[in-house]
């Protein structure tokens, strides 16, 4: 069995993914491909990998490195399951230049990496480096399962089930730790264990529709109280969702950073104490760029300080889909697929989260049903903005990217038709290479 992680330059998040395949039986003795384009960070990633195979896998698992676009066919080659962890430009120049130029027109983002003008230009410069990665799979691992983890999720996600042949799924961290993180931050950490959770609807705006606990009592009254109450009295790094619970009535997946943007509700220049009023991080995104860059060689050598270095299995599915696969043994999850007869009252080729079984045959989507309007609704006013940023990168056709500019919700709320267009024509300028299939 082969497993290829691409972008294994992500060596903190490529530790946890191949560090759980070294714990698990089932996995352990795969060969392992690592493939990046940063000579610097493959080294790093195959030093650790390497340590951990040797102190917690007794060396059964065969790793092998990979730079480049010449070497991407054999990293590919025959792999069963392909992990996509890749960042298209980095945080310089692109992430940089996703926020300053924004900004320079009024537009104030948090994190930028899943909807608004910073969304959008991450799937552009993205989704042709994915084409590339599908025509290659197609021809050296036409059967292979690609787990996708990168932002934009169903952009990138979206594109690859709809425009190759390549069996894909894309996962985000944010579902295991909703119900999780949403209780004990409401003090109700005694209904955490046996509790019944129904999460669905799209990737980081994924509703926590029903949740019970182990005697089947439902939790929402209580949450909804205990949430406003929480908003109306202190200050916290949840508000914009717990907003949610007052004024839709359910919580969802991601974090209120990252829901900020996606909507016209709390950044606003015209009303600038919201920002305040409800904690809300503007370049949050950049700031964590700094420190991770800036504390990565401490935190390399700490990691294999001794050479002790060691890895216990962690909750990231993607270990588990694989040993589900190879098994047989179910597993469920919560999946971004194409939304066929899923989610009713979304279109069918939006990509949803949606539960989903694993087993020796893949990814089996459950059916939901329909959502609640009012979460449908919001979740339409993202799918919008997916759907069009799609096409535009699978059409190359410019006018697609200003009209998904144009229906962003945040976008629109602070900008005119002209200044989104401006806006866009100086983020694709200013991004060059990565855009030039746009110009």
């Amino acid at each position: 069995m082969k497993i290829t992680f691409m972008g294994a330059g992500s060596t903190v998040f490529a530790r946890n993914v191949l560090g759980d395949c070294m714990c698990t039986p089932a996995l352990c003795e795969a060969e392992i491909a690592l493939y990046d384009i940063d000579e610097k960070r493959l080294q790093d990633s195959e030093i650790i990998l390497s340590a951990i195979n040797r102190n917690v896998n007794e060396g059964r698992a065969k790793i092998s490195t990979y730079l480049g676009k010449e070497n991407r066919k054999d990293a590919l080659r025959d792999a069963d399951f392909v992990v996509n962890a890749i960042q298209v430009g980095g945080y310089e120049p692109c992430t940089v230049t996703d926020f300053e130029i924004p900004k320079k027109y009024g537009l104030r983002q948090t994190i930028a990496d899943t909807l608004g003008i910073g969304g959008i230009m991450r799937a552009l410069r993205t989704i042709p480096v994915l084409e590339e990665f599908a025509r290659d799979m197609e021809e050296v691992c036409p059967d292979t399962l690609f787990l996708n983890y990168t932002n934009p999720m169903a952009m990138l996600t979206g594109y690859m089930q709809r425009y190759t042949k390549i069996r894909t799924v894309g996962l985000c961290h944010s579902v295991q730790v909703c119900s999780e993180g949403l209780l004990k931050k409401l003090g109700m950490e005694d209904k955490l264990e046996g509790r019944r959770e129904t999460i669905a609807g799209i990737n980081h705006m994924g509703w926590l529709l029903d949740l019970r606990d182990k005697d089947g009592n439902d939790l929402y009254p209580e949450i909804r109280e205990r949430a406003a109450k929480k908003n109306a009295e202190e200050k916290h790094d949840d508000m914009v969702r717990f907003e949610y619970i007052k004024h839709l009535g359910y919580y969802c997946t991601e974090s209120s950073e990252h829901n900020a943007e996606y909507n016209p509700l709390f950044i606003k220049s015209k009303y600038p104490e919201m920002i305040e009023k409800y904690n809300i991080p503007l370049d949050e995104y950049p700031r964590r760029c700094i420190e991770q860059i800036k504390g990565w060689d401490k935190e390399r050598e700490d990691i294999l300080k001794d050479g002790k270095i060691t890895h216990e299995r962690s909750k990231e599915y993607a270990s588990y889909i694989m040993e589900a696969v190879v098994t047989g043994q179910p597993y469920k999850i919560g999946g971004n697929v194409l939304n066929q007869g899923l989610i009713d009252n979304l279109p069918q080729d939006a990509c949803v989260e949606v539960p989903c079984m694993i087993d020796a045959n893949g990814v089996n989507p459950c059916h939901v049903g329909k959502l609640p309007v009012q979460l449908a609704a919001m979740n339409m006013t993202n799918i919008n903005v997916q759907l069009l940023t799609i096409e535009a990168a699978a059409t190359k056709d410019r006018q697609k990217i200003y009209q998904a500019a144009m229906l962003d919700p945040h976008t629109a709320a602070e900008l005119n038709v002209d200044d989104i267009v401006a806006m866009c024509d100086e983020l694709i300028e200013a991004h060059g290479e990565y855009m030039e299939m746009y110009k």
